[in-house]
């Protein structure tokens, strides 16, 4: 009978595959180029197995070196998606060890253009995360904050969650950061309403949509304070988020949804949780079986980008990561928790 290790290895294996087919297609290519040249960065950068380390570089070079045939410049009149994408790519450049001055140049020019309302929804200098910020109606429409009603087609707007937001807003100033741009705010002033975010809520308190954003959000806290799966950090730290990570774990298996699963076991062994606790065995061995016969993972049925996204999580979910050890908290400097 195979072992754990072999199992997760061949599945971890077909999930790279996956996302690299939907990534050599130019369709996928332009829904999901700049997170997969992203993905297989982080992995390249993270990853303890030498093999795996070696093939997702070389796939993340590969597709960096078509993104940029096919996007020679930043251009100045790039839109706050366009910006994103390249902002992304200069991040998985980084993790490649390679730097390009000159995309940092014109990623600063085309950011100067945006507000942090424009970028983030909401502007952390002087305020918590929004949670009165509409998603994009279905006619395309970006409408202000507030408005339950499209200003161009009259449908009814549904709203993001404030935990929403929030994921958001961390995850890309803090990557805009690394790439030596400012995303709209700085990453403390985002980080510094950890406080006002708690506490989290509790499994049936709310709709399952709402649990999961606030999962994500506190996965996202983890993300940007250990570089992606870069460095360990203590429980002691951060204590509530901790427990509710570990929390969450059986809900999401229950619910059959890998892709938040996967990040809270990437998230929970960054807090040294190991391979054989309890949580981490039920969580591994429910991704494995149910990963898709294509290797990719959750509902075929859901857009490329969406199940690009949760392959992506449940591999973080399953493999070895070479930790690096923290000493102090970092990025945490004027912030209290």
């Amino acid at each position: 009978m195979e072992t754990t290790d072999a199992s997760s290895e061949k599945a971890i294996k077909r999930g790279w595959d996956f996302i690299y087919r939907v990534a050599s297609k130019p369709e996928g290519f332009d829904s999901y180029g700049s997170l997969s040249i992203c993905c297989f960065a982080l992995a390249g950068a993270t990853s303890r197995d030498t093999n795996l380390r070696q093939l997702v570089r070389s796939r993340a070079q590969k597709l960096a070196r078509r993104w940029r045939r096919l996007h020679p410049v930043v251009p100045l009149d790039a839109t706050e998606d366009q910006v994103f994408d390249w902002v992304m790519v200069s991040y998985a450049l980084r993790r490649l060890d390679s730097k390009d001055v000159t995309l940092k140049k014109q990623l600063s020019a085309a950011v100067e253009q945006y507000s942090a309302q424009d970028l983030l929804g909401f502007d952390p200098v002087s305020e918590a995360p929004a949670d009165d910020l509409p998603y994009q109606c279905d006619c395309g429409l970006q409408n202000q904050r507030g408005r339950r009603s499209c200003k161009q087609c009259k449908r009814r707007l549904e709203f993001q969650s404030r935990y929403r937001v929030w994921m958001e807003a961390l995850s890309n100033t803090y990557v805009g950061e690394r790439c030596g741009v400012i995303f709209g705010a700085p990453y403390l002033d985002v980080l510094k309403w950890l406080p006002r975010m708690r506490p989290y809520p509790v499994e049936g308190q709310l709709d399952d949509e709402f649990l999961r954003e606030a999962i994500y959000a506190v996965t996202h806290i983890v993300y940007t304070l250990n570089d992606y799966s870069t460095y360990r950090l203590r429980p002691e730290w951060l204590p509530q988020e901790f427990a509710f990570l570990k929390a969450n774990v059986d809900s999401a298996i229950e619910r059959n949804d890998p892709e938040v699963l996967g990040e809270l076991l990437d998230t929970l062994k960054a807090f040294g949780l190991g391979e054989t606790h309890p949580l981490i065995l039920r969580g591994t061995k429910f991704l494995l079986e149910s990963q898709n016969d294509d290797g990719s993972w959750g509902d075929p049925d859901e857009s490329i980008r969406t199940r690009c996204h949760t392959t992506w999580t449940a591999i973080d979910g399953l493999r070895k990561h070479a930790w690096r050890r923290l000493n102090s908290m970092p990025n945490a400097l004027g912030v209290h928790f």
